[in-house]
C-alpha cells in the first residue's frame, strides 16, 4: 500500500511539473503550497480501497483544481526601485531626489512644448484632433462631452470677458472661484490661464472667517459662484464692510432680480456667465500665456491651526508634477510591457441640482 501511495504522490507531482509554465523547473515550494492547502490529512490515514470512485475522483478535482489556481495566480509586481530607497540625497541643499533619476537634474517637463498648464492644454488640444476632452453627466443619465477646440475658444471668450470687466492679463491678478466641480469650472481655470491670471480655489467647508481672510489677503475683485447661497454668503460680508475689494460675481446659471438688487446695493456687480462671454466675444483678446514661473493656483489651508495659509503654486511646479507622473508610468510600462503612456485620465465628481 506505501508503494501505491508514493506512485500517486510521484505521478502527481510530474503532473504538476508538467502545468507549470517553468516545465520541468518548477519549484519544490509551490509542490509544498499544494500540499498546505489539500485537506489536511496523511496518505497513511486511509486506504484507497475503502474510497468510492466519486471520491477519488473528487480529490483528484481538487488537487487539480488547487494545482492550476497556484500555477495562474497573480503574481506581485516587481517596483521598479527599492521601496525601502525611494529616494536619495542629492544637490548641495541635501535635498532628496526620486531614485528614478539618473542624476541630480531634476524632471521640470516632459515635453519641449509643455512647461505651463496652459501649454499642456495647447499640447492636447493639438494631438487630440478635435477629440473630447470634458466629460461629464447629470444622474442617471449618459455622458456627454465637450471637444479641445470648443473649450479652447470658450476659454479665450471667458478670459477676454473677465478682462472686459476689469481684470488685469497678469499673474497678481487672482480669480476666486467658488463653485463644485463641474466643466465650467475647468473652462474658467483654463480662461484665467489663458491670460495669465491666477485662480483661488475657495470652499464652503472654510467658513466665513477665513473666506473673510483669503478675499482681502488676495485681493480678490472677482469670483465665479455657482450657486446663490454662496453669493449670498459673499454679500453678507461686502454689506458688513469686511471685503471691500470685492466687486463682481459672476454666475454659472441665473441668479434671481432680488440678489442683483442686493449687490447694486453694496457696489457688487452680478453677470451671468452668458453676459460674460458675449462681453468677451465683443472684446476678444489674443492669449497672454503665462510664463513657468508666473503664478497658476494659490490653494489655501483650512485654517485649522490659524489662519489659513496660501500655498502658492506656478505653473512650473505643475508642469514638472505632471511630467513626473508621466516618467513613474513611462518606466512601469517599460518593466511590465504595458507599451507608452498616452494619456491620463482626471476623474471629478460631476454635482448638479439644478
Amino acid at each position: 500500500m506505501a508503494l501505491c501511495q508514493s506512485s500517486i504522490v510521484m505521478h502527481f507531482q510530474e503532473w504538476f511539473r508538467s502545468v507549470h509554465p517553468g516545465g520541468p523547473g518548477a519549484k519544490a515550494g509551490e509542490c509544498e503550497d499544494v500540499w498546505r492547502l489539500l485537506p489536511s490529512f496523511p496518505l497513511s490515514s486511509f486506504s484507497l480501497p475503502s474510497l468510492s470512485p466519486c471520491s477519488l475522483v473528487g480529490l483528484g478535482a481538487l488537487a487539480s483544481l488547487t494545482a492550476y489556481w497556484l500555477v495562474t495566480r497573480p503574481r506581485a509586481m516587481r517596483p521598479p526601485c527599492d521601496l525601502q530607497a525611494q529616494s536619495v540625497a542629492g544637490g548641495e541643499l541635501s535635498c532628496r531626489r526620486s531614485a528614478l533619476l539618473k542624476d541630480d537634474v531634476l524632471l521640470e517637463f516632459y515635453y519641449e512644448d509643455t512647461r505651463t498648464a496652459y501649454d499642456m492644454f495647447q499640447r492636447g488640444l493639438r494631438i487630440s484632433g478635435g477629440g473630447p476632452c470634458l466629460g461629464f453627466r447629470k444622474p442617471g443619465q449618459p455622458y456627454e462631452w465637450i471637444a479641445y477646440s470648443e473649450v479652447a475658444e470658450q476659454a479665450q471668450v471667458m478670459g477676454s470677458g473677465l478682462l472686459a470687466s476689469g481684470c488685469q492679463p497678469n499673474p497678481q491678478q487672482f480669480v476666486g472661484i467658488f463653485a463644485q466641480n463641474r466643466p465650467e469650472w475647468i473652462i474658467s481655470e483654463l480662461a484665467c490661464y489663458t491670460y495669465s491670471m491666477a485662480v483661488v480655489p475657495l470652499y464652503e467647508t472654510l467658513g466665513v472667517e477665513a473666506m473673510v481672510h483669503i478675499l482681502n489677503l488676495a485681493e480678490i475683485s472677482l469670483v465665479i459662484c455657482d450657486r446663490e447661497e454662496k453669493a449670498s454668503a459673499l454679500l453678507e460680508n461686502k454689506e458688513q464692510g469686511v471685503t471691500p475689494s470685492l466687486s463682481c460675481l459672476v454666475f454659472f446659471s441665473d441668479a434671481s432680480d432680488a440678489l442683483v438688487q442686493r449687490g447694486q446695493r453694496c457696489g457688487v456687480e452680478i453677470l451671468r456667465l452668458t453676459q460674460i462671454m458675449e462681453l468677451g466675444r465683443q472684446n476678444l483678446k489674443d492669449p497672454v500665456p503665462p510664463r513657468p514661473e508666473d503664478l497658476a493656483v494659490v490653494c489655501f489651508t483650512s485654517g485649522t491651526t490659524g489662519k489659513p495659509k496660501g500655498a502658492m503654486i506656478t505653473h512650473g511646479n505643475i508642469a514638472s508634477n505632471t511630467s513626473s507622473v508621466i516618467k513613474i508610468l513611462e518606466v512601469f510600462s517599460r518593466r511590465f510591457d504595458l507599451g507608452h503612456p498616452v494619456a491620463a485620465v482626471h476623474f471629478l465628481t460631476q454635482n448638479y441640482k439644478d
